[in-house]
């Protein structure tokens, strides 16, 4: 059985920081691409930021120059260092993961997701 679980949501004010980790575990042969998603109450889910097996990144327009993603792939865990943070940041994050198991194929995972709050 192959989890994600999420680490490191809170409550910050504006202008602050927080890194949010992800572990994977469960019988994993190989994990592609790693992201972190977030919904903010009354809107969709949306993309933050992706990192690829081999370390390419993309991040959406919003986050850009002040989310920084990252993974250690013998950890198998992602980061998502959060920087300069405003109030509209505020939503549930969540680790999402393409994983091959033991035995398996590939297939899309989500963690529980962690609350993250931006206010004063």
């Amino acid at each position: 059985q192959v989890q994600l679980v999420e680490s490191g949501g809170g409550l910050v004010q504006p202008g602050g920081s927080l890194r949010l980790s992800c572990a994977a575990s469960g019988s994993i042969f190989s994990i592609y691409t790693m992201g972190w998603y977030r919904q903010a109450p009354g809107k969709e889910r949306e993309l933050v930021a992706s990192i690829t097996s081999s370390g390419l990144t993309r991040y959406v327009d919003s986050v850009k120059g002040r989310f920084t993603i990252s993974r250690d792939n013998a950890k198998k865990m992602v980061y998502l260092q959060m920087s300069s943070l405003k109030p509209e940041d505020t939503a549930v994050y969540f680790c999402n993961a393409d994983i091959r198991s033991s035995g398996r194929g590939t297939y899309n995972y989500w963690g529980q997701g962690t609350q993250v709050t931006v206010s004063s």
